[in-house]
């Protein structure tokens, strides 16, 4: 079936589950709908949070030729809204609904050059395009950074597959990633795709924009949960419909708003559409923006903000005061 999205619906067999790295689980699926996969797709899952239905989105690591089988990889996040949780109790024989394969970050094949940098769990949607260059002969680098070698899934794949083209970044043996560096490498008409934490990526980007780089060679995907601050409870209101809400740490405030009865719009979930985007009316704290739709002159003002990912954290002249943001919503 399909819902307004478009998105066709389907049942899915967990065929294996697998740990891949540190927290990190790889559940190979076999759907009732199989199609080809391409590079950068990923499939939103519906997962059980307390006995409520809500939706995750996962890449697509890798897949057989037809999709009889295709591949997703978790982490278990130490701040996980439940999602996570629901994924690494899956056990073989089970069945999830997913939906076909979605595209929503797209590799465009025929650049003279690409860079591919995955951060952490990232390389989930990096892999495949990494594949796919390598079969088209394609000029390409691998980069891929993490905090130690334990949180690094399909390293070792990834070497006897990439071998000099991959270049590993690891925090805690010395070798972090040098952002500016790895910006100025790109060659003139290069490409970088990027997925990773919100940090990683807002540097890759505003260094980008520093040398002058053409904006539309910058493509890249968020994990939608990453942000500058841990994330705390706060209160959102909104006056015009007479509701108030405490948006839990391990909720976001789509979801907060969703339990009140609140009629929402969204799509994508992480932060990358605006469909989402609400109002700011007053705010008693400062706001975590956590989306990658806003510029940064847009979201200095604090007037608006994606509400599926961003929050509102405690006022730094009131620490441990929950934060309180006012809205409206279309």
């Amino acid at each position: 079936m399909a819902d307004s999205n478009s998105q066709v619906w389907q049942n899915a067999v967990v065929q294996e589950v697998q740990e891949v790295a540190a927290g990190i689980r790889r559940i190979v699926l076999r759907p009732e709908l199989p199609r080809p996969v391409r590079p950068g797709e990923h499939v939103d899952v519906r997962v059980l949070i307390d006995g409520t239905a809500t939706l995750r989105s996962y890449s697509v690591v890798d897949a057989s030729p037809d999709g009889a089988e295709l591949a997703i990889s978790v982490f278990l996040t130490p701040t996980s809204r439940g999602g996570s949780v629901f994924m690494h109790r899956l056990v073989p024989g089970q069945v999830l609904e997913i939906t076909q394969p979605l595209q929503n970050f797209p590799l465009r094949v025929g650049a003279p050059h690409y860079v591919l940098l995955a951060g952490g769990i990232g390389i989930t949607a990096i892999a495949g395009m990494a594949a796919l260059l390598q079969r088209l002969g394609a000029s390409y680098r691998l980069v891929y950074a993490a905090r130690s070698r334990a949180a690094m899934a399909y390293a070792d794949r990834l070497e006897q597959a990439h071998g000099d083209r991959l270049e590993t970044h690891i925090d805690d043996e010395g070798s972090s990633l040098d952002v500016q560096a790895l910006v100025d490498s790109v060659p003139a008409g290069g490409e970088l795709y990027m997925c990773g934490p919100i940090r990683l990526m807002d540097a890759v980007r505003r260094a980008w924009l520093d040398r002058g780089l053409d904006p539309t060679n910058l493509r890249y995907e968020t994990f939608g949960n990453s942000g500058w601050f841990d994330a705390e409870p706060f209160t959102v209101r909104i006056p015009r419909l007479g509701v108030e809400a405490t948006v839990n740490s391990d909720e976001s405030m789509l979801e907060a708003l969703e339990r009140q009865g609140v009629d929402m719009m969204f799509d994508c979930r992480k932060g990358e559409c605006g469909l989402c985007q609400v109002k700011v009316l007053a705010l008693e704290g400062r706001i975590d923006h956590r989306d990658v739709f806003y510029s940064d002159r847009q979201k200095e003002p604090n007037t608006k903000m994606c509400c599926c990912v961003s929050r509102a954290v405690a006022p730094s002249a009131s620490p441990g005061s929950p934060a309180l943001v006012t809205i409206d919503v279309s």
